[in-house]
């Protein structure tokens, strides 16, 4: 009941911010404190979650061979999701073609991609170590985080009753953030409302956005129509590889409600490890499905990307061939598994997609100004691609005998 209570909650405050932000404008924009202090509350807790929750889970696995199962099907499942929901954008937007007629063409690169287009494959590999741990932290590159602690977990497998002590530290500290997550929900229903109503009003309401939506309508449409396809297809994965159906849906409402206010799956990451807990998942495969999921697994922003690519060619005239859509196929779906260990992770990806099919990176002003609001969207989907996917993967990578 209390669960429900909160969930309840939550919703209220994310149609409340909407509510507000639209009829009030930039007078939201003085609650938008509220609104950061929440999302520093969740980053807060990002690291020291992951660390104890990735090392808890590998020594519960103990047989290096079994983790080497889990961790093969994890990512096959990723790439093949990944590449599902590029599909889907591509044939959805080349039956709608939103970018047919467009007027206004961007003449200028926005500021947060200059100079990303010499990203490439191999920057996203190198992301997979670091350094420094303590910088990675501060930055919340997660993914060279979650590598040493797969590394750090099997090794402690290997040193026999030396380790119990370690294993028992980090199962005790693992337990003592879910605890700090349950508190910090409390405030979710605040500071999910003053995150949409502040962005709203930063965005200058209501007549300002619709103003937005007016000229890029089609495109926003089929973007939102293709990420509801692809939430469709991971039910029916769900239910036919995972056994579950609406009732796993409901149970994780509030994880997915709480990534469209924040527009983060990392942040939103402590409430999806505890809802997914609470609806029966195994608790080996939460800790090490979901901190690698909200890391590498970017199903909506893949298929954002896709849409968004073929807009801006059909906006600038570009009739773009079936070899070119092949290499949007390929490169949106490799670079959205490393989208989120860079700064700015949509944008490079467009950059980098857009760079190898020869588009103009100005294309990406056309778009900008509903950005945000589709990044919630499809931050939504990468959380419910996540959860799915833990829902699937326990089933055939994990002995049903062991939690």
């Amino acid at each position: 009941m209390k669960n429900n209570n909160l969930l309840f909650a939550i919703l209220i405050g994310a149609l409340g911010g909407i509510f507000c932000g639209w009829f009030f404008g930039t007078a939201m924009m003085s609650i938008a404190w509220v609104g950061t202090f929440f999302l520093n509350a969740l980053k807060m807790l990002i690291v020291p979650l992951i660390i104890a929750a990735v090392i808890t889970s590998i020594t519960a696995i103990g047989d290096v061979r079994h983790l080497g199962k889990l961790g093969g099907l994890t990512v096959l499942y990723y790439l093949s999701t990944t590449a599902v929901a590029v599909l889907i954008g591509l044939i959805a937007v080349n039956i709608i073609k939103p970018g047919v007629g467009t007027q206004e063409l961007s003449q200028t690169i926005p500021d947060a991609i200059v100079g990303k287009d010499a990203t490439g494959i191999a920057d996203i590999v190198q992301t997979l170590i670091t350094p420094s741990l303590v910088e990675s932290a501060a930055k919340l590159e997660l993914l060279p985080i979650i590598v040493f602690c797969i590394l750090f977990g099997i090794a402690l497998t290997t040193i026999g009753e030396r380790g119990t002590t370690i294993s028992n530290f980090f199962e005790g500290l693992n337990d003592v953030m879910m605890k700090l997550v349950i508190w910090l929900m409390y405030l979710a229903p605040i500071g999910i409302f003053s995150l949409i109503a502040a962005k709203l009003g930063e965005s200058g309401g209501g007549d300002a956005v619709w103003g937005e939506i007016k000229k890029v309508g089609w495109y926003m449409f089929t973007v939102i129509f293709a990420l509801g396809l692809h939430f469709l297809f991971l039910l029916g994965v769900l239910k036919v590889l995972g056994g579950r159906g609406i009732d796993y849906l409901l149970s994780m409402l509030r994880a997915l409600v709480t990534a469209f206010g924040t527009a983060s799956s990392s942040a939103t990451l402590p409430l999806t490890m505890e809802c997914a807990i609470e609806a029966g998942v195994k608790k080996r495969a939460a800790k090490f499905i979901l901190p690698l999921g909200a890391t590498v697994n970017m199903d909506g922003t893949a298929l954002y990307e896709a849409v968004a690519v073929m807009f801006i060619a059909q906006a600038y005239g570009f009739d773009m061939t079936f070899t070119q859509q092949t290499i949007i196929f390929i490169t949106a779906t490799l670079a959205a598994i490393g989208a989120a260990a860079i700064p700015q992770a949509g944008l490079v990806t467009m950059a980098l997609v857009l760079t190898a099919v020869n588009l103009p990176l100005e294309g990406v002003g056309l778009i900008l100004a509903v950005d945000w609001f589709l990044d919630r969207i499809r931050t939504t989907i990468n959380v419910w691609g996540d959860s799915v996917g833990t829902a699937v993967i326990q089933n055939y990578a994990l002995e049903d005998d062991i939690d």
